[in-house]
């Protein structure tokens, strides 16, 4: 007899056919607030879902989708270069390539997955039962999965983005790329920057008001702390790089002249736009990683992080601080000696939080008590592979060894270890940490640790040789390059390193296959970790808790708060785990201290998120190939779609 004829063996036959009943007594979950919380089924409850913990695993899903089809074009580049005048593709192919690569990981992988990480378990970790507004939540999810459509459709058409994925002009303008190339790239990206300016909007409300009674901001989890510091920094940046890419769109399609300079515009001003949204996007990447990195150490070094306030103010510090970078990018544009200056302060002051960040984990390892696992093998690679980026970070800091290796493969090194190792690796070991959680099994620890050191040793020998070729003088960007370069040897090596970790991506993939279907179930706390995701059962129920805790302490599995100190508050707790007239209710507390003043009433499933975010795209495409008649339809169902959306329910009793 399969677990599940176990667990519903003792149900009513009128509801053993009823899958709600079914799932809530298969988990242990409350039957009445499992309904409640629950999409309805089929196709059409799959496509009105508006639960965290469904859109969360959407984005994760979908951006490691997207990481392995960007991993596949990083294969063809560097199979390209492995040996001199090859010519497996062609100039115009690997432009294509290069561009989709680097689009696809730094908008369509990175942000997006460690969004939906966020989704999924910062309500966990702060007790919430939801997002604060689940169906606004949802529209993100799908705009971001059609903007990485529109973009990737144009492998379909043939007219693949070739401009780069920072889209440089005048190179980008009708002059030199005359095709609808780019403006698949723009409108794309568009509408994925939107998704992200959603995300980060939910985000912020629901830490800063959705937190359980008694969680002020000093016991916040560094997690839920660096994803609020993310989500504020989304809301400044990703707003520069929206209107950047519409400027240029407008000028394409009407010839305006915002960076044209025959018309009074200026090609550099995209270059600023662009690298006021880029700096801080890369610490936008780096800062939820660095949380990721800061809830897995304890719960292996079995103590609290040392220095929590200071790993905090860390974290505020970072991403205040990445905005007085961009020019960091553009020290080669003639830009003003004295200017320079302040950029490259500002690029060397940036690495002190960095390194109290990494003090911290280091101490905290030293005075722990280390229990050993992939997840924190991703860490301990994670630390090593930071602290060389962060030093070649330095020195390109520094504007005449920057003028030296400007647009060279040691560049491309920098940002490899940076954002490969100082992101992806972070992410690894968040997944490896948290798959208990996501799909309710365990990974299997022999094929997570190959995993990491597959992906350790093949990074390493993928990207450190490309500091060498930068300093040989290799420009990046080059489709080809002669024997007599000199550049043979590293480019060889670069490329059996690449599909090294390539191959340590994929068994991580087939880890993830085998123990959805055969391994080992996690249960409830499988780490005796210390913040309160681990409070429920693994997958969590649609409603996250029934009773929401209440916390007094930064670690409130290890020090758990007693209810009978406030027992009217107890009491409150405890009728919200009965839901009133089918309602979905959580708890609202005040922004500093965590207390409760607030009952929400949060939104249920709608399927007009999905019509928006489709009606969206047929707007996009009618601008694209100048079909007027679409583009009103298109935006003719947006209106409908959003008043749908809006339009209140029937009214309900208020609770007595």
């Amino acid at each position: 007899m399969t677990t599940e004829a176990v667990e519903t063996a003792d149900l009513p036959p009128e509801d053993r056919h009823d899958p709600v009943e079914r799932r809530a007594a298969l988990h242990g979950w409350d039957p009445e607030l499992t309904r409640v919380w629950s999409a309805p089924p089929g196709l059409v409850g799959w496509l009105s879902a508006v639960n965290h913990k469904d859109i969360g695993r959407r984005f994760i899903w979908t951006s490691l989708a997207f990481l392995f089809l960007g991993g596949l074009q990083a294969l063809v580049i560097r199979t390209q270069l492995a040996v001199p005048e090859n010519d497996l593709v062609s100039a115009e192919l690997y432009n294509q390539l290069f561009t989709m690569h680097g689009t696809t990981m730094m908008f369509l992988f990175v942000v997006p997955c460690l969004e939906g990480l966020a989704m999924f378990f910062a309500p966990l970790m702060i007790g919430a039962r939801d997002m604060p507004f689940p169906r606004l939540n949802a529209f993100g999810y799908w705009a971001f999965l059609a903007g990485g459509l529109f973009v990737y459709a144009s492998f379909f058409t043939g007219e693949v983005p070739d401009g780069g994925w920072f889209a440089y002009v005048p190179l980008t303008d009708t002059e030199f790329s005359p095709g609808r190339n780019m403006d698949f790239w723009l409108l794309g990206v568009t509408l994925v920057e939107v998704a992200g300016i959603v995300g980060a909007l939910e985000i912020v409300v629901l830490v800063l008001k959705h937190k359980v009674p008694g969680m002020a901001l000093h016991r916040m989890p560094l997690f839920v702390w660096s994803v609020l510091v993310m989500a504020a920094m989304m809301l400044v940046a990703f707003p520069v790089l929206l209107t950047a890419s519409l400027l240029l769109e407008l000028q394409r399609k009407l010839n305006l002249p915002f960076y044209d300079p025959s018309a009074g515009g200026d090609p550099l001003l995209w270059q600023h736009l662009f690298w006021i949204f880029g700096h801080p996007e890369v610490y936008i990447q780096f800062i939820p990683a660095a949380g990721i990195v800061s809830t897995v150490i304890p719960a292996f070094a079995r103590r609290p992080i040392v220095g929590y306030r200071l790993v905090v103010a860390a974290l505020v510090a970072t991403g205040v601080a990445s905005f007085g970078l961009w020019v960091h990018h553009m020290f080669a544009t003639g830009i003003p000696f004295l200017a320079l200056t302040f950029f490259t302060a500002a690029s060397l002051l940036i690495a002190i939080p960095s390194g109290i960040q990494v003090f911290a984990w280091l101490a905290t390892l030293w005075q722990g008590v280390v229990r050993w696992s992939t997840a924190l093998w991703f860490v301990i690679g994670f630390v090593i592979i930071f602290v060389l980026g962060g030093i070649t970070g330095v020195m390109v800091a520094v504007v005449p060894f920057n003028w030296q290796v400007h647009d060279s493969f040691f560049v491309v090194a920098h940002f490899h270890y940076v954002l490969i190792g100082g992101v992806v690796f972070p992410i690894f070991a968040g997944l490896h940490y948290w798959m208990p959680k996501l799909n309710g099994h365990l990974l299997d620890e022999r094929i997570g640790r190959t995993t990491f050191w597959l992906m350790f040793v093949g990074f390493n020998v993928g990207f450190f040789p490309q500091h060498v070729l930068g300093f040989e003088g290799m420009p990046r960007r080059v489709y080809t390059y002669t024997e007599g370069d000199g550049w043979d040897l590293w480019n060889m090596v670069s490329s059996v390193g690449a599909f090294v970790l390539g191959l340590g991506f994929a068994l991580f993939l087939v880890n993830v296959w085998v123990s959805r279907r055969r391994g080992e179930l996690a249960g409830d706390d499988p780490w005796d970790a210390p913040t309160l995701e681990w409070s429920t059962t693994s997958p969590p129920a649609p409603y996250n808790f029934r009773v929401q805790p209440q916390v007094r302490d930064v670690s409130p599995r290890w020090h758990p708060a007693d209810p009978e100190e406030d027992p009217e508050l107890a009491a409150v707790l405890e009728e919200l785990a009965e839901p009133y007239e089918g309602r979905r209710e959580t708890v609202g507390t005040t922004t500093l201290d965590g207390q409760p003043n607030e009952v929400v009433l949060i939104a249920t499933s709608s399927i007009w998120p999905f019509v928006v975010a489709i009606a969206l795209v047929v707007a996009l495409a009618a601008a694209l190939y100048d079909l007027v008649v679409l583009g009103l339809v298109g935006l003719a169902v947006i209106v409908v779609g959003v008043v749908a959306w809006l339009w209140p329910g029937p009214a309900r009793t208020e609770v007595p």
